[in-house]
């Protein structure tokens, strides 16, 4: 394969981090609007995120938060978002700078960012490589399935083994 002297993955990866950057500047001004909230997974040790130290023990690697009823003094720059959320009634500030996220959905919409990890010219880190930057994860407009009638059809079903074909014979009626 050709070496990409251009930085697709970079530059993709860049544009993606961008889409976020621009709803949350959205939120900032004028709050989630209709069935809007934001999920948002991001890595705990991370240069330049800050969390307080119970947090970085509860999540050392990788943490979730949720944008929707309860957040207060969101802060959006060109590099981090700032926001502060309530855990077990303790207010908490982060700051979390967008090359830290892993992580973006709006399921209100069902709309969804996965950033996959790439080198790190910048920063010198060395993190996992992948055919592209950030992958667009959109669902399509269809309601989700209940997770507990999920759960009890499929304990219903007998497990297949992946790719085994099943003989049409067994479901016609003689």
């Amino acid at each position: 394969m050709a070496k990409d002297f251009i930085g697709y993955k970079a530059i993709t990866d860049a544009a993606l981090r961008g889409v976020v950057r621009e709803a949350l500047k959205r939120v900032e001004k004028q709050g989630l609007i209709a069935a809007h909230h934001f999920r948002i997974t991001f890595k705990t040790r991370f240069p330049g995120v800050e969390i307080p130290e119970f947090l970085l023990e509860q999540y050392p690697e990788e943490m979730m938060i949720i944008l929707q009823h309860q957040y207060w003094g969101l802060n959006v720059k060109e590099d981090f978002f700032e926001v502060t959320l309530s855990f077990k009634k303790v207010p908490a500030t982060l700051t979390v700078p967008f090359a830290a996220l892993t992580a973006f959905a709006d399921p209100g919409v069902q709309f969804g960012l996965q950033f996959k990890e790439t080198d790190d010219a910048e920063g010198g880190l060395k993190r996992e490589d992948s055919a592209q930057a950030a992958t667009p994860m959109i669902a399509p407009d269809k309601p989700k399935p209940d997770p507990v009638e999920t759960e009890k059809s499929d304990a219903e079903k007998p497990a297949a083994a992946p790719g085994e074909v099943v003989s049409l014979d067994a479901f016609r009626k003689k």
